[in-house]
C-alpha cells in the first residue's frame, strides 16, 4: 500500500499536474485562435477598462440581472465556488504533502472550518444533482458528460471528508481521494471546469464589446 501511495503523490501526481499545465496552455491558445479566426476584430476592441468592469460586477453576487432572477441558485452556486477554490489550495494536510515533496508551505485554513467548506461542496454537489434530476429543462439538456463533470467534482470532497474522519479504511480512501483529485486537476482543460479560466476572458470580451461599441452595461 506504501508503494501505491508513494506512486499516486509522486509520479502521477507529476503527471496530472503537466496534463492539467499543458492542456490549459492548448485551451487558452485554441479559445484565441478560434476567436480571432471568426471575429478579426476581437482584439481591435478590446477595453481593458470595460472589461475589468464586466468582471468585476459579475464577481458581485447579485449585482447581474441573472443573478437576482434565480436568488437559490445563485447564492448556492457563489457559496459553491468559494469553497471549491478554498479547501482544495488551503487544506492543511495539502500543504504539509507540497512541504514534504517540494519543500514549501503556506498558510493553511483551520482543519474544522475547512471540513465544514467541504461539507458545504458536498452539499451543493448533491443540490445541483437534484436540481438537474427533477427540473424538466435541464433533465432534457443534460448528458453523461454533466453528470461526470459533476461526478468529478463531487468524489474529491467526498473520499477526503471520508478519510479526514476515518470512516472506512483510511489507506484506501486516502489513495482514492488523491487519484480523484488528480483526475479532476487533469481534466480542467478538456471539459467544461476550464470556465475557471476562461470565463474571465469572455467576460472580458463581452464587456469590451458592450462597453466600447454600445455603449451599455452587460450585467
Amino acid at each position: 500500500m506504501n508503494e501505491i501511495y508513494q506512486f499516486v503523490t509522486g509520479p502521477l501526481a507529476w503527471a496530472a499536474f503537466l496534463v492539467f499545465g499543458l492542456g490549459l496552455m492548448g485551451k487558452l491558445g485554441q479559445s484565441l485562435y478560434m476567436a480571432r479566426s471568426r471575429d478579426p476584430e476581437v482584439l481591435r476592441y478590446f477595453s481593458l477598462k470595460y472589461a475589468l468592469r464586466s468582471i468585476l460586477n459579475w464577481l458581485v453576487p447579485f449585482r447581474a440581472r441573472s443573478w437576482r432572477l434565480q436568488p437559490d441558485l445563485t447564492g448556492i452556486t457563489f457559496i459553491f465556488h468559494i469553497c471549491l477554490i478554498l479547501v482544495p489550495i488551503f487544506l492543511s494536510a495539502h500543504i504539509v504533502l507540497l512541504e514534504q515533496k517540494w519543500g514549501f508551505s503556506y498558510w493553511s485554513l483551520p482543519d474544522g472550518l475547512a471540513d465544514v467548506l467541504t461539507v458545504v461542496v458536498i452539499l451543493s454537489c448533491l443540490y445541483f444533482a437534484g436540481r438537474r434530476a427533477l427540473s424538466p429543462q435541464l433533465r432534457f439538456t443534460s448528458g453523461m458528460r454533466d453528470w461526470l463533470i459533476l461526478g468529478l467534482v463531487l468524489l474529491p470532497f467526498l473520499t477526503g471528508f471520508v478519510a479526514y474522519h476515518q470512516l472506512g479504511g483510511y489507506q484506501v480512501v486516502l489513495i482514492l481521494h488523491i487519484v480523484f483529485g488528480e483526475i479532476l486537476l487533469a481534466s480542467i482543460p478538456f471539459t467544461r471546469l476550464s470556465h475557471i479560466f476562461l470565463g474571465p476572458l469572455l467576460r472580458a470580451h463581452i464587456g469590451s464589446e458592450f462597453g466600447l461599441i454600445r455603449r451599455a452595461r452587460d450585467w
